[in-house]
Order: C-alpha cells, then structure tokens, then sequence
C-alpha cells in the first residue's frame, strides 16, 4: 500500500467509525429528554427507567466519540499538513466554536448524570436538552468546515497565496445550509431506526415488554418523521451540487453525456470505458427536475469535465444508490408505521411489523456511511474543490501504511468494547431500574 492510498485510506476508516458516534451523540440526547419529559409529566417510572438507560448510553457514545474525534483532529495535521498550512485559518473558526460545543456538551452530561435528586426536576431536565443541544451544534459546525472543501469561500486565492481571509463567510459558505440540514436529518434517521430496531428485537424476545415499547415508541417516531422529511433536504441537496460540482453529480448518476431532458437513472453498472451504464432503469427527464426544477433542463455530463478531474465514477455511483436505496426502504416503513399510528391500531402489535424494524436496524448508518463516500469521493481528485488536490496536499512522511494498520486495530478494538458495553447495558435493563408501581 502506497503512503497516499494508506493516508487516505486511514481518513476513510477514522471518519467511517467517527460518523457513527458523531450521529448517535447528536441525536440520543434528544430521546432522553422526551423520555425524560414524559417522566416529569406523568410520574410514570417506566419513562425514568428508560431515561436512565439511554443516558449510560449517551455517555459511552460521548466518550467515545470523544476520542475518534481527537484522532480525527491529530489525523488533520499529520496526514495533510499542506492542507491544514492554507486551509487552517480559512476555516478554522467552525473547529473552534465545535470545541466550545463540546465542552458546553461535557458539562451539561456530567449536571443530567450526577444530578438525579440533586437539583430541581426541571432544571435537571434542562441539563439534558442543553446535552443535545450542543451536540447537535458539534455536529453542524463539523459540516461547515466539510462544506467549506466542497464549496471554499472566504479568501482570495491569487498566484498560489490566499489572501484576503474572512472566517465568517467561509464558515457559511454556499453548501453549509443543505449539507448540515441533509446530515442532521439522517443522524435522527439513522439513530432512531437503530434504537427503534434493538427494542422491537427485545419486544419479540419477550424480555421486559412495556420497558421496550414505551423505548421503540419514541425512537421510532423520530426515526420515520426525519426518514419522510429526508427526500426533501435530499432535493435540495442535489440542486445545490448540480450547481457548485457538476462532476460529482454528473458521477453520482454515471451520467457520461452532456444532455437536455437527462433520465434518472436507478441502479446500473457503469462502463468508464464505454461512457454508459448497462442495466439501469432510466426515468426520462427526471435528472433534469432533481437538478434544475424543469424537465427538459440540461444537465453536465461528465464529457464536459476534463479527464484529469473527473471523480471516480463506479464508487460515487454506486454509493450514491445505496444511500437512495437505504432511504426509501427506511421511508416505506416509516408510512407503514404512521399508517399503524394513525388507522391500524392492530398492527402495532403485529410482530410482522417490529420484524421490519429490526431488519431496517442498519439501513440509517449504511445510509449515511454511503453519503458521506459520495461526498468525499465525489469531490475527488479535489481536497478543496478546484483549488487544491488531494495528491498536493497528502503528508510527505513515509511509513504511513503501518499507521493505517495500527489505527485499523485500534478502531476495531474500540469497537468491540463499545458493542460489549451497550451489549452489557441491555441485558441488565430490568434489574437495574424500579419496578412499574
């Protein structure tokens, strides 16, 4: 393995293991404090036992998160220094107030653990919401700066020197709105699928039923509302990128020709060499509306971008349909359980239905582990879209590959305590907790 594939491949895994906890962080708190709520309104101790779960498990997520996050920040600087030399005070400021967050963040979690019977009820409840809060800020200035590379602003770039600096302008640059509204809704899509799905297991298995249900209920209204809204920032999203990186959507949907009323394109197997896709399904003009609003609209293909900047059209595609794929499987549910809520009383307790549940369990982080691919792999051959490339900015430092395996062992160690933990915290649901008076 070369030091430019390893360093790159050492990024891929730290932000593939990061995400996962960064998602979760963002949205757990939230559940916690409609549970907790739910507690203070009703005096019903189901919803402090459940409270009191998901706060252990905020807590291993943050110090988790913690720590991949720290790697992340140490990553910047020893894989791509060049970067970080030009890019470090352009966009700096988001990394600056997500410090802030978080340590807004740490606070607030230790007040909502340590402060049952210790404060006022409503205060304590407000220590919690401020947990989520800031967790959700955390996440949104990390995509600022992420945008920032799909969408620079705020400098002047002139023979080579950027000048002119503004943090603020690049802070919210053209893509922060519809990168950070499309990630913050498949965090809550992603993490309530994933909470719902483990207690709709439990809930088949018997095990602490009513502990279960009142769980699955409310991760599962959050999860199916963010999975009917996503389609919407989807659509924005798009047309936002048709207009800054028509490359990446031209290689999102491997479409190769420049053409006015462009066919959507479902599936496929796309032919570089040939310039077409073979067994797609092609829905006419349907590009042209997702990208532009108008159905006989031209659409960039990837023969009006020169060859050398050309993002690699099979992995861009193919992870752009599974995220679609993920997603509409997520939304189908997600109407089935409203129409549950709404008309089908009797199928809330179909097993049928919880067994959807459980099986759409890693549909939401597959959906966003595939996003993220798109868009980092979109940009491609580009570190900062049309102003530096990945191959320029790469550490000079050789030996990387071996920091990659011993990074890859790290990060699969963690994870296996992690899923130990939360593991160990399920199983001991119902012991730990009073009994429902």
């Amino acid at each position: 393995m070369d030091d430019f594939i390893a360093a790159r491949s050492q990024m891929a895994l730290s932000l593939g293991f990061h995400i996962i906890f960064s998602c979760i962080g963002m949205v757990m708190p939230f559940f916690m404090a409609v549970a907790h709520y739910y507690w203070l309104r009703t005096d019903n101790i189901v919803y402090k036992n459940v409270t009191k779960a998901w706060s252990k498990g905020v807590a291993i997520f943050f110090a988790t998160g913690a720590v991949s996050g720290t790697v992340l920040s140490f990553e910047l600087g020893l894989l791509w220094p060049e970067f970080m030399k030009h890019a470090g005070p352009i966009f700096g400021m988001p990394f600056s107030l997500e410090g802030t967050a978080f340590f807004i963040e740490a606070i607030a979690l230790g007040f909502f653990l340590y402060g049952w019977d210790r404060f006022n009820k409503w205060f304590h409840w407000f220590t919690g919401v401020i947990v989520g809060v800031s967790g959700l800020a955390s996440g949104i200035l990390v995509v600022a700066a992420n945008a920032w590379m799909n969408s620079p602003a705020g400098f002047d770039y002139v023979n080579g020197q950027y000048i002119n600096i503004d943090p603020i302008e690049a802070m919210f640059n053209d893509a922060w709105f519809s990168q950070a509204l499309h990630m913050t809704i498949a965090a809550f899509v992603a993490t309530g699928f994933a909470v719902a799905g483990v207690h709709a297991f439990m809930i088949l298995k018997g095990e602490n039923v009513l502990f279960h249900t009142k769980s699955f209920k409310i991760a599962a209204i959050f999860g199916c509302v963010a999975a009917i809204l996503q389609p919407l920032s989807g659509d924005i999203s798009a047309k936002d990128v048709a207009i800054r990186q028509p490359a990446k959507l031209a290689a999102m949907e491997a479409h190769f020709h420049t053409e006015k009323s462009a066919p959507l394109i479902v599936g496929g197997i796309p032919d570089e060499e040939n310039k077409k896709v073979d067994y797609a399904i092609k829905l006419p003009g349907f590009l042209s509306f997702l990208a532009h609003g108008d159905f006989e609209s031209e659409v960039t293909g990837l023969d009006k971008i020169p060859e050398e900047n050309q993002p690699p059209v099979a992995i861009t595609h193919y992870a752009f349909q599974i995220m679609v794929g993920m997603g509409m499987a997520m939304m189908l549910v997600a109407v089935l359980y409203f129409i549950a809520l709404w008309k089908k009383k009797n199928w809330l307790a179909s097993p049928w239905l919880l067994k959807l549940f459980v099986a759409a369990t890693p549909l939401g982080f597959i959906a966003v582990e595939a996003g993220w691919t798109v868009t980092e792999v979109g940009r491609q051959p580009w570190i900062i879209h049309n102003v530096m490339r990945t191959a320029d900015a790469v550490t000079p430092m050789p030996g990387i590959a071996y920091s990659f395996y011993l990074f890859s062992a790290v990060y699969v160690s963690l994870a296996l305590v992690v899923i130990f933990m939360l593991y160990r915290q399920i199983k001991m649901v119902g012991t730990l907790y009073d009994k429902p008076r």
